[in-house]
């Protein structure tokens, strides 16, 4: 015993705390038994006592009840230590504030606030597609358009061409009607028993049996009188539920489907197939109705009016599709997405035939026969673009969306990026890959990435980490590629001559000294400038020094340069100061956003009122394509030089109507509201979810701003036109034409407050002896601080 514990003999001896913990593991060791046994005692108790009267069952212990809340509230400690991650960004946030102004914190506030508004649109535009037409749709352009009608009814002397099948599957009147007039091209004279029932009444019943909707904005169409129609023609069922019908009955088919064996076929008739009609072995025939097929995809639309040319309609139209460019075991999940609008891959055959290039690919990719559920996903959506059937093609995206998860994300990445995958899921990947790159730098899978996602994430403004956390996962993934490569060069059985040591590397383990920073650096030069340096917190962390030391970082932070580190510090983080061209634009990192407002609701909210009234009156980044002085694309370029496709000017005026009502949406309009939001960055957003609306590459916002601005030009040159005496004027600076939503920008608005212009006659040459004008667009230029670096600079305003 120690001389402390022999004065103290109550006092804790040394290694009291592991003690204490060895009891309390063995008391919770032992008292899952101990229960164990009390139950059985208690058990036995109740036994006991109904035999002895006097027996009376023993209290439970309350000690054991002590130890587990200890021990509860212990492991709460742990969680929460190990959930704490947050917690320490948002006190490393403090630690950087804590000598700012609160002026300043309100800055770099107003800072994250932009970004949260401009993430908005960010997400809206990556989630933006055409959307697929339903059944309902699709069926209803089937009635106007008539496509493969196959019967004719004839009423008042006004013909209508309709679907056999679908008309019959619909309602019980005409399938009786329709059995009587056998025969493709059947006309049939209808006379109702109604006869207040006219012809556009008449057109309205059969849209009905298409799409199931009446349309109830049409005043003319008697509500009561389609109710004794009702009586006359039969209720008809649901038309999901008479579409089902048809496709697991196959009732009316006209059609089928037929999956052969297309090698086999293409050198010639097998010996087995001389009942065939195509030559080929019949695997699979599934019915279906043409009217169905050519109102769900263009492609079978297109196939069924070249077969109508060349063969009899009278007979059942076969189409035969190659089993190795489409597998037979998705032909019902592709017929349940036609009729149904349902993509279920419950539906896929399992069965022990192969066939098709998927699961030839799984084999060799995977070594396995039978692909996974996201992989069959990929190829049904590869499937679904050759046949056109948009449904199915988004179907499956959505389905590859829910399959996303840590361990997927390299594959879909990888396939997303190819020719044939889903630039749709490609957004969502990234957007996946932004959020969670924390958990992503702390796995395996990191290093499955390649170079040109990484550098993808590390460009946005939203990336989820903290910038020490970035640049650590950099150095890690740089590390892995160095080890790679030395690999594939054989380097783990010679010396390594690269980094000038005399022994080898051994495939147990490889150290940092064994790799050579020069190649290193090589690997990382295109990763690490787009690590934000002046952002790495702490500003003295050991992994910043380590790599400046061993040449990685070509320029150190600008706090480790010059005599006033800490000025620096605060110039690297919020823009308007004097040293300006230190600005870095922060990333939106959560944690630090959050800590962020917390100070200012507590502390800082007078100080943040008369900072936002001080930039309000400057934006910083102005959006200078509303300005008539403009006579071109951006910096003078032309962008249709680029050759996208550039759409017609009809589709170009709809793209700009769309534009203009996103431009009111509130998301919009709140993003504009902030100070310090990014004008030019926030209309290029809105533009991108145009064209992806519109089904159209991302290069035709390009094309789309440059007629918006050729619009504006021709119609300010218009109206130049018709006031020749606005060409006299010297004094006044150029008019700002209004942007198609309305709102002007904060430099076009100051001149609107100093009343209404002058008339011609008081207008008098400025000779430079009076007072120069309270607001013009020189001095708004001149007061608004220049954006962020990461972006593009944007281009220069000329002035008359």
């Amino acid at each position: 015993m120690s001389i402390f514990g022999c004065l103290f003999p109550c006092a804790p001896q040394p290694g009291w705390r592991e003690g204490l913990e060895s009891e309390r593991c063995m008391s919770e060791r032992m008292g899952a038994s101990a229960s164990a046994s009390q139950g059985a005692e208690g058990a036995a108790g109740l036994d006991l006592s109904q035999n002895l009267p006097g027996f009376e069952p023993p209290a439970p212990r309350e000690k054991k009840k002590r130890v587990t809340g200890f021990a509860t509230l212990k492991k709460k400690f742990i969680r929460r230590r190990r959930s704490s991650k947050a917690c320490d960004h948002g006190r490393i946030l403090r630690e950087l504030v804590s000598d700012w102004s609160p002026v300043e914190v309100a800055a770099l506030l107003e800072e994250y606030d932009a970004l949260q508004a401009l993430k908005d649109l960010c997400v809206q535009a990556e989630l933006a597609r055409p959307p697929a037409a339903t059944f309902k749709q699709d069926l209803s352009s089937l009635y106007d358009f008539k496509y493969c009608t196959d019967a004719d009814l004839v009423y008042r002397g006004a013909c209508f061409p309709i679907h056999r099948a679908l008309v019959s599957a619909r309602c019980p009147y005409f399938r009786d009607l329709l059995a009587g007039c056998p025969g493709y091209g059947a006309r049939i004279c209808l006379d109702l028993r109604s006869p207040s029932v006219d012809v556009q009444l008449f057109s309205a019943l059969l849209r009905y049996l298409y799409t199931g909707d009446i349309c109830h904005h049409n005043g003319s169409i008697d509500l009561n009188l389609l109710r004794r129609l009702r009586e006359e023609f039969g209720s008809p069922n649901p038309l999901e539920d008479d579409l089902r019908y048809l496709l697991d009955s196959g009732d009316h088919a006209d059609a089928a489907l037929v999956f052969t064996e297309g090698a086999d076929g293409l050198l010639g008739p097998r010996p087995d197939s001389a009942g065939s009609e195509y030559g080929f072995r019949p695997r699979l025939e599934l019915p279906c109705h043409r009217a169905v097929l050519a109102a769900r995809s263009p492609f079978f639309r297109s196939l069924l009016a070249r077969r109508a040319r060349i063969q009899e309609e009278r007979q059942p139209t076969r189409i035969v599709l190659d089993e190795g460019v489409i597998p037979k075991r998705y032909a019902r999940v592709l017929l349940h997405a036609v009729y149904l609008d349902q993509v279920d891959l419950n539906l896929i055959s399992r069965g022990g035939c192969g066939g098709g290039l998927g699961e030839a690919q799984a084999l060799a990719h995977t070594g396995r026969a039978r692909p996974s559920p996201l992989e069959e996903a990929m190829e049904l959506y590869q499937i679904g673009r050759f046949l056109e059937l948009d449904i199915l093609a988004q179907g499956c995206e959505d389905l590859i969306l829910e399959a996303l998860s840590l361990d997927t994300l390299p594959s879909v990445l990888q396939w997303s990026r190819q020719p044939y995958g889903s630039a749709w899921v490609h957004r969502q990947a990234l957007h996946f890959l932004r959020e969670e790159f924390q958990p992503v730098a702390q796995s395996p899978v990191l290093h499955q990435l390649d170079k040109e996602h990484i550098i993808e994430v590390l460009k946005s403004p939203f990336l989820q980490a903290s910038e020490l956390e970035v640049l650590q996962a950099v150095l890690k993934w740089g590390e892995h590629e160095l080890i790679r490569r030395m690999e594939d060069r054989g380097m783990f059985s010679e010396p390594n001559v690269v980094s000038h040591t005399a022994h080898s590397v051994t495939r147990k383990g490889v150290k940092k000294r064994d790799l050579s920073d020069i190649e290193l650096r090589e690997i990382l030069s295109d990763l690490l400038p787009w690590v934000r340096m002046d952002h790495v917190l702490p500003p003295n962390s050991e992994v910043l020094l380590q790599a400046i030391r061993r040449g990685l970082v070509s320029t150190p932070p600008s706090h480790m340069i010059g005599g006033e580190r800490e000025n620096l510090r605060v110039n690297a983080w919020i823009r308007g100061s004097k040293m300006n061209g230190l600005f870095v634009q922060p990333r939106l990192f959560i944690p630090y956003y959050d800590e962020l407002k917390v100070l200012v609701e507590d502390q800082l909210v007078q100080e943040a009122e008369i900072l936002r009234g001080r930039r309000a009156r400057c934006g910083p980044d102005p959006d200078i394509s509303y300005m008539t002085d403009i006579r071109g694309g951006p910096s003078g370029v032309d962008v249709l030089s680029s050759a996208p496709p550039v759409p017609d000017a009809a589709a170009l005026n709809t793209m700009l109507k769309r534009e203009q009502k996103l431009r009111q949406a509130p998301g919009c309009q709140l993003a504009l509201s902030m100070p310090l939001g990014s004008r030019a960055e926030i209309g290029r957003q809105i533009r991108l979810r145009v064209v992806r609306e519109f089904n159209l590459p991302d290069n035709v916002a390009e094309a789309l701003e440059a007629y918006r601005i050729g619009t504006l030009t021709e119609e300010n040159s218009t109206a130049g036109r018709r006031s020749p005496a606005r060409r006299r004027l010297v004094t006044p600076p150029r008019r700002l034409a209004e942007p198609p939503d309305g709102r002007l920008p904060d430099v076009a608005m100051a001149p609107s407050t100093l009343g209404p212009p002058p008339a011609p006659s008081e207008l008098r040459l400025d000779l430079g002896d009076g007072p120069p004008p309270r607001a013009t667009l020189r001095a708004a230029y001149r007061l608004c601080p220049p954006g962020p670096p990461f972006a593009p600079p944007a281009p220069v305003p000329r002035f008359l």
